[in-house]
C-alpha cells in the first residue's frame, strides 16, 4: 500500500488544527471583550451606594447585552464567559470587604482570605455567564430576533438567576442589581415587584439601549425600543406617586444607641464590663417609647451577666413606661445558642417573659457552618459561630400603638422573608408589624462600603413593605427610613451617639406583601413562554 502522501498529512494536521483555532476562538472572548466585562462588572459598584450612580448599572449590563448580541448565536460558551467575567467583576469589587472581616478580625492569612473573596465572586459570577448562555441558547434554539432577546429573553434570564443566587444555599442577594435603583424613577416598581423586579425592568431597560445601539449601527428603526424605555421609566415615576401602605395609630418616639465599640474589643475579657456600663448608661439615659441597642450590644448570655444587670434595665423600662429591644445572645440548653432581641416592657416579670425574636436566616460561616467547612471556620477567631435558627414567622413586638418586627443584620437582604412575616401576620388575622427594626454589627467590615450598601438594602425594605425602618447599629449606619417619601435621619458612622426621632408606622398591604417574589418570576417565566410562541407562530406549516 502506498503510504499517506506527506502534503496530505500536513494538509490534515492544518485542517484539524485550524479547526481548533476556530472552536478556541468560539469559545474563549478575545483579551480586550474579556477585560472589557471584566471593567464593566467591576464599575457596577458606583451604581451602588454610596456613589449612587444608578445609570451606570443599565449601561453596564446593556454593554454585556449588546456583546452578547452582536456576536454569533452559536458562541454560547464565548458568552457565558463574558457573563461569568462580567458577574466576577461586579462580585469582586462590590464585596472585597469581606476580606477585613476574615483577615483584620477572624485573623486569617492574607492569601488566604483574597482567595475566599476570589472564589466567592467565581461563584456569584456564575449566574451572570449562566443567564448569557442560556440566553444564547434560547435564540438559537427559537431562532429568536434581536428585539425578543434582549427584550424578552435575556431580562427574563436574568430576572430568574438573581432570584435564584437570592436562596440557593441560603443565598447571597447582596449587590442584586435592583439595590441600584432605591432612588431614580425605577423605585416606584419596589411596592409591587420587589427589589428582583427592579433588577428585571433594569434588564429591559438594558436591552432596550443594547437594540438602540444595534440598530443605528445597522440603520434599522428605533421605535419599538425608544417607545419601551421610555414608556418603562415614566411607569417609575407613575408608581412613585401610589401610597399602598397608610399611617396607622399614634407616632411613637425612639431612641437607637450607636455604641461604638470597636470588633477588636467587642468580645474581649477587658471590654466587657465598660460595653456593660457603657449600653446601660445610654438605656437608662432618656425614656422613650422605644429603646434599641446593635445586635448583641449585651456580648453574654444572660446568664453570664453580672447579677441584677437585666433586673436594672426591666426596672427603668417599668418605672418610665419605656420599651426596650436589646441584642443579646440567648441560650435554651447546652450548645444551643441564638442571635436575638429580647423586648423588655412594662409588663415583663418573673411570671410574665419578655418578648423574644431569634434570628431566622443565618450567616453562612459566621452563624452556621455549612457541611464539609469546619475546618474553615476554624482558621477564624470569629465567636459564636454556630447558632440556631428562630422560627421563619414571630411575632412583632408590641409599642403603644405600634407592631415593630425586628431583624438582625443580614436578615434585611432578604425581603421575601420580611414580606412573609407581615403576609402570615394578615392572612392569620393577628397583629401586623407597622414599623421595621434592624439590630446590626457590622462592625466585621470596617471603615468600608459595606455600611452604605446595607442601609441601601434596608431602604429597599421599606420601599417594598411600605414601612418605615429603624436602624441601631454598632458602627453606622444608624438610621430611620421612612416610606413613600425615601426621608433618611441617620447619625454619623463610627461615632458613639443615640439618634431620636419621632416614628409614624403604617399599615395596609402592598403587592410585593401579598404576592412577594411569585409575581416577577411568574412574568419572567410568562415573557420567555410569549418568546417561545412568537418562534412558534412564526413557523411555517409542515
Amino acid at each position: 500500500m502506498k503510504p499517506p502522501s506527506p502534503d496530505l498529512d500536513i494538509g490534515g494536521a492544518s485542517g484539524a488544527a485550524a479547526s481548533l483555532h476556530a472552536a478556541t476562538a468560539r469559545a474563549w472572548p478575545g483579551a480586550v471583550p474579556a477585560l472589557l466585562a471584566l471593567l464593566s462588572g467591576a464599575s457596577n459598584v458606583f451604581a451602588f451606594a454610596p456613589f449612587g450612580l444608578w445609570p451606570l448599572q443599565i449601561l453596564a449590563l446593556a454593554w454585556l447585552m449588546h456583546a452578547v448580541l452582536s456576536t454569533p448565536r452559536d458562541h454560547g460558551k464565548r458568552h457565558f464567559l463574558l457573563g461569568w467575567l462580567y458577574g466576577f467583576g461586579w462580585s469582586a469589587a462590590g464585596v472585597h470587604w469581606l476580606y477585613i472581616s476574615m483577615h483584620d478580625y477572624g485573623g486569617m492569612a492574607s492569601w488566604m482570605a483574597a482567595l475566599a473573596v476570589g472564589l466567592l465572586a467565581a461563584y456569584v459570577g456564575l449566574y451572570a455567564g449562566l443567564a448569557m448562555l442560556l440566553g444564547s441558547w434560547l435564540r438559537r434554539r427559537w431562532s429568536s430576533s434581536a428585539a425578543i432577546s434582549v427584550l424578552m429573553i435575556l431580562p427574563a434570564l436574568w430576572a430568574l438567576t438573581e432570584w435564584a443566587r437570592g436562596w440557593i444555599f441560603t443565598g447571597f442577594p447582596w449587590l442584586i442589581s435592583g439595590y441600584a435603583h432605591n432612588v431614580g424613577p425605577l423605585s416606584g416598581f419596589a411596592p409591587l415587584l420587589g427589589v428582583y423586579g427592579l433588577g428585571w425592568v433594569s434588564a429591559m431597560l438594558a436591552g432596550c439601549l443594547a437594540l438602540l445601539w444595534l440598530a443605528r449601527r445597522q440603520r434599522q428603526s428605533v421605535l419599538t425600543p425608544a417607545l419601551l424605555l421610555v414608556a418603562l421609566l415614566a411607569g417609575g415615576l407613575l408608581l412613585r406617586t401610589v401610597a399602598w401602605t397608610q399611617p396607622s395609630g399614634k407616632p411613637i418616639s425612639v431612641r437607637l444607641l450607636q455604641g461604638n465599640v470597636p470588633q477588636e474589643m467587642k468580645f474581649s475579657n477587658e471590654a466587657l464590663l465598660s460595653t456593660l456600663n457603657m449600653y446601660q448608661q445610654m438605656i437608662t439615659e432618656t425614656p422613650a417609647d422605644l429603646i434599641a441597642t446593635p445586635e448583641t450590644a449585651v456580648p453574654l448570655l444572660p446568664q453570664q451577666l453580672p447579677p441584677e444587670y437585666l433586673a436594672r434595665l426591666a426596672a427603668f423600662v417599668r418605672n418610665s413606661g419605656s420599651h426596650l429591644a436589646l441584642g443579646i445572645p440567648m441560650s435554651d440548653g447546652p450548645g444551643m445558642y441564638a442571635n436575638s432581641v429580647l423586648g423588655i416592657d412594662a409588663a415583663t416579670s418573673s411570671t410574665n417573659q419578655p418578648y423574644r425574636y431569634d434570628k431566622h436566616h443565618l450567616v453562612p460561616f459566621g452563624e452556621f457552618i455549612p457541611p464539609g467547612f469546619r475546618w474553615f471556620v476554624d482558621m477564624m477567631n470569629i465567636p459564636l459561630g454556630d447558632m440556631t435558627r428562630g422560627s421563619a414567622v414571630q411575632m412583632p413586638f408590641g409599642v403603644k400603638d405600634q407592631w415593630v418586627l425586628p431583624n438582625i443584620c443580614y436578615e434585611d437582604l432578604f425581603g421575601e422573608e420580611i414580606a412573609g412575616h407581615l403576609r402570615a401576620a394578615y392572612s392569620a388575622g393577628q397583629p401586623q408589624a407597622s414599623i421595621l427594626l434592624n439590630l446590626s454589627n457590622i462592625a466585621w467590615f470596617g471603615n468600608s462600603i459595606a455600611l452604605p450598601q446595607h442601609l441601601q438594602i434596608s431602604q429597599m425594605r421599606t420601599l417594598e413593605t411600605g414601612r418605615p425602618m429603624l436602624r441601631a447599629t454598632n458602627t453606622g449606619a444608624t438610621a430611620v427610613i421612612l416610606p413613600h417619601n425615601g426621608g433618611l435621619q441617620e447619625l454619623p458612622p463610627f461615632t458613639r451617639g443615640v439618634l431620636s426621632a419621632s416614628v409614624q408606622g403604617y399599615g395596609g398591604q402592598t403587592p410585593y406583601i401579598l404576592l412577594g417574589n411569585k409575581l416577577v418570576v411568574g412574568l419572567a417565566l410568562l415573557m420567555l413562554l410569549l418568546a417561545w410562541g412568537r418562534n412558534k407562530a412564526a413557523r411555517p406549516a409542515a
